[in-house]
């Protein structure tokens, strides 16, 4: 643990970044994850949240709202996410810094037929046993086990 904790910074690096990540959960209690392809700059060929670069003057929920729709299509009514938390996140083998990351959440009774992938190879709702195994990004990596684990989560599904 002092190993991960010397590794993971408390506080971003001061020119960091910032992104913005949804997590969407289906009444069976599967996520939304991406399948990035070869292009992005940032963890190529790994699993993640959909999300993005928070532009200037932009704030983490609307840029959440505005990548969502970009990468999957799907268009959230204002106020439908919850904000899980803001995270330091290791983007050092693209920018050589360590970023900060909001995540929000959604519950919803969509499904992969209701999802554009605009982005990368596939975005669909992965089962979580399936999420645990997959090869993530440096951030989905940190945030996707402890989501799974919070009282956050359970909610979300459980009361489906």
């Amino acid at each position: 643990m002092r190993a991960w904790a010397a590794e993971h910074p408390s506080a971003p690096d001061p020119d960091a970044r910032t992104f913005a990540g949804v997590i969407l959960v289906d009444r069976a209690g599967c996520i939304l994850l991406q399948e990035r392809d070869e292009h992005p700059r940032i963890d190529p060929d790994k699993w993640g949240l959909c999300g993005g670069h928070v532009e200037p003057g932009e704030g983490f929920e609307e840029a959440a709202f505005r990548e969502l729709e970009e990468e999957t299509g799907v268009r959230l009514p204002p106020g439908t996410l919850t904000l899980v938390g803001e995270f330091v996140v290791d983007h050092r083998h693209a920018y050589g810094t360590w970023d900060r990351m909001a995540v929000f959440v959604a519950g919803t009774d969509l499904t992969d037929a209701d999802i554009d992938c605009r982005e990368g190879r596939q975005i669909v709702f992965v089962d979580p046993a399936t999420a645990r195994g997959l090869p993530l990004t440096h951030a989905a990596a940190d945030v996707v086990p402890a989501f799974l684990e919070s009282a956050l989560y359970r909610s979300l599904w459980e009361s489906a």
